[in-house]
């Protein structure tokens, strides 16, 4: 302990977590201190670069993560050094060895032999008073003499020791139970298998009934090699009770090391102490890390599976908005027919109905003359299909209405992924009152085109169609990640105040559900906010969530133009002044053709002079110049469009060797899939992605990415169709 009563790893943990992340300590400490004042992780990354050498905010998470995690093993190791004194056998080295692990699993293998447990067979032999002639054993100091002789010096009936066998026996449980705790032996055996051992799947049942799970019925493969897919799968089908899973390794070889480590010399119980060793390693130690390693593979797959739904789910969010249209929002369907919503450009509801394409000719020709009527009527521009049940049908409708009208209207296909799970929400209920549960979905199908993040925010992030095995996963993680990811995309774009939902506002650093609702009153009652400052006039929006919130929410009708951009209220007085020694003022943000030349100035201006000169720092000065130059500026307007057309392709169409364009939908650990404009989604199998090596598909291709790929399987009985992106001929 240091000299104000606290275990040193405590002052430790910036420089632990600095090394780890490969940045300097003072960063770590700064952001550390931020974050236990309340400050958001989006609010650190803009607003407070200076304090923490402008780390991003995935640095910034794993500060936070790291930092929870090393205050926890603190903890714990005063509750293990706690408990161990008190059973009065703490030792310096002991101490030393707890005070100094880094990890939970070391500490919790070095209070292994001290922890309370049930009443096992040592502890029972430990009772009846053998714990003597197991240290005597294990001391192996003993070369000559009859080991039962010895053992019948603790024969004792009132404790049940009726023999010299049963002392031994009593004797050989505690030495089982001693060496499969020690720590040491635990390490080297662990590390042993996570080298050697191998996963071994076999059905439990049928073929027939086992489909899914076909490829698992005669598996195995390393544990170190595993990818997580294939963990995830093999869980499921264990779970499911459709594979029988084993952890397979050399027993016989394990047993030797830990014999080897054990045995220091021939003693008169070397026999007795290698069944012990073989024993204890069977029915204690094997079996607690046969579940510790499959608990890590798990988790370890988990993470990744969890990393890559975040990623994907980050990029879908992030789409380009198609922003302007009048959509029509299409959810196809068979037996109930096609709903159709006509969305306004602000989202605003003009027109629904239920088409049936697919019933008799007649309402057919019904259905056309409806959309038809509804295009012109109300000047759609796009139409927003689902890529659901009929989808084909629909789009097949759409492409030839276009082409025999000469329409001039797009279309494009929208995952439709949690439309259901929305339209029947509260909050679906909240927003469209009057429309019936089925007609939400179409109208959430539209949206979803105009604006994906503040439509996709409203939906469960699990339920959007992007993750692999989510419900798999630990959920807690799994909804904490994506929840990260939400708030980092709606702070990233910002959020228009005066028409933003009490969904979107909901992920604003700094804004509470409950608040997010009081905006929204406020607006409702008293209109439309003219300034930021106004927020302080919002019930329980103090003047610390205002500072969180203020520099991510937007008013493009303000008063003052800096109310329209990223600069946060306490960096106005810096903006006018850089924009003084720019030669402009605050009104030519407004001016059409100052704003030309100052967006041809700002981007050659000395950051670092004017951050000397105003006495301010650095990257704000930068983030300042890069927001006057691009006020209101939407940052994904970077993002390429959603692809549209207005011809529908064939399945017939389809042959191997066929270029085509498609837009990526999902990510996996083995591959992408890609909507290439027909019915199924094609898959671009890992092995298909580049020539160059990488170490996860993401690292090649991203949701939502519109690419061109060559057809190079079609299996038309099983509707797969095989893609390649390294085999399409670059120019």
């Amino acid at each position: 302990m240091n000299e104000d009563g606290e275990y040193m790893l405590i002052t430790e943990i910036p420089g632990i977590i600095a090394r780890e992340l490969g940045v300097k300590p003072h960063q770590v400490t700064a952001t550390m201190s931020l974050l236990d004042d309340g400050n958001t992780v989006p609010f650190i990354a803009r607003y407070r670069k200076e304090a923490t050498g402008e780390l991003n905010e995935e640095h910034i998470r794993s500060v936070e993560d790291r930092t929870q995690y090393l205050r926890n093993l603190i903890k714990r190791q005063e509750e293990i050094l706690a408990s161990i004194e008190t059973q009065g056998k703490l030792t310096p080295e002991l101490t030393a060895a707890i005070q100094s692990a880094v990890k939970l699993q070391e500490l919790e293998d070095l209070y292994l032999p001290y922890r309370p447990k049930k009443r096992t067979r040592a502890q029972i032999a430990r009772e009846k008073g053998l714990e003597p002639l197991a240290e005597t054993m294990l001391a192996q100091q003993l070369t000559t003499g009859d080991p039962l002789k010895l053992a019948g010096e603790y024969i004792n009936a009132e404790h049940e020791v009726t023999t010299a066998e049963l002392a031994l026996a009593g004797a050989q449980d505690i030495i089982a139970e001693t060496i499969s705790e020690q720590a040491d032996i635990r390490a080297n055996l662990r590390k042993e298998l996570w080298q050697k051992a191998e996963i071994t799947s076999q059905l439990a049942v049928a073929e027939a009934e086992a489909k899914e799970f076909l490829m698992y019925k005669e598996y195995r493969e390393p544990v170190k090699r595993m990818p997580a897919h294939r963990i995830l799968a093999v869980n499921r089908g264990e779970t499911k009770g459709t594979l029988k899973v084993d952890l397979i390794a050399g027993h016989e070889a394990n047993i030797q090391l830990i014999t080897h480590k054990v045995i220091t010399g021939q003693s008169i119980f070397s026999e007795l102490i290698k069944e012990a060793i073989a024993d204890g390693y069977k029915r204690l130690l094997f079996p607690a890390l046969d579940r510790e390693i499959r608990a890590l593979l798990t988790e370890n797959a988990e993470k990744q599976a969890i990393r890559v739904f975040g990623l994907n789910l980050r990029q879908l969010l992030l789409q380009a908005p198609l922003s302007g249209h009048t959509v029509m929002g299409l959810d196809p369907g068979y037996r109930t027919g096609c709903k159709m919503a006509v969305v306004s450009p602000t989202g605003a509801v003009l027109a629904t109905n239920t088409l049936y394409l697919t019933m008799s000719d007649s309402a057919r020709q019904k259905a056309e003359s409806q959309v038809l009527d509804a295009i012109k009527r109300h000047g759609v521009t796009l139409l927003s299909i689902g890529n659901g049940t009929a989808s084909y049908e629909t789009e097949e409708f759409a492409a030839t209405l276009i082409n025999t009208h000469n329409l001039n209207v797009h279309y494009v296909i929208a995952n439709e992924a949690g439309a259901s799970v929305y339209s029947a929400s509260k909050l679906a209920k909240d927003e469209l009152p009057d429309l019936d549960v089925s007609i939400r979905g179409a109208v959430s199908i539209a949206r979803r085109i105009q604006d994906p993040l503040a439509e996709l925010v409203k939906i469960d992030p699990k339920s959007i169609g992007v993750g692999q095995y989510q419900h798999d996963v630990n959920q807690k993680e799994l909804g904490g990640t994506l929840s990260n990811v939400v708030e980092s995309c709606v702070n990233h774009v910002g959020v228009e105040l005066n028409t933003a939902s009490p969904a979107l506002l909901t992920h604003v650093a700094g804004i509470t559900a409950s608040v997010a609702k009081n905006i929204v009153a406020y607006r409702t009652e008293n209109g439309i906010f003219k300034n930021r400052k106004e927020l302080l006039k919002v019930a329980r929006l103090g003047p610390a969530a205002y500072t969180q919130c203020a520099g991510f929410l937007r008013i493009a009708q303000a008063a003052n133009p800096l109310d329209n951009t990223p600069v946060h209220p306490e960096s106005y007085a810096t903006a006018e002044a850089i924009l003084a020694k720019l030669g402009f003022t605050l009104k030519d943000l407004s001016d059409k053709h100052k704003l030309t030349i100052l967006q041809q100035t700002a981007p050659t201006a000395d950051a670092a002079r004017l951050a000397a000169e105003l006495n301010a720092g650095e990257p704000t000065v930068r983030d300042i110049l890069g927001a006057l130059a691009k006020p209101g500026r939407d940052p994904r307007e970077d993002v390429p469009p959603p692809q549209t057309r207005k011809n529908i392709v064939k399945l017939s169409d389809i042959t191997p060797g066929t270029l085509v364009k498609g837009t990526v939908h999902n990510v996996t650990d083995f591959g992408a899939f890609v909507d290439i404009g027909i019915k199924i989604n094609g898959l671009i199998h890992r092995s298909e992605l580049s020539h160059k090596p990488f170490r996860h598909p993401i690292d090649v291709i991203s949701v939502g990415d519109i690419i061109d790929v060559m057809v190079i399987s079609v299996d038309e009985q099983r509707q797969r169709i095989g893609l390649s992106l390294k085999q399409v001929p670059r120019e």
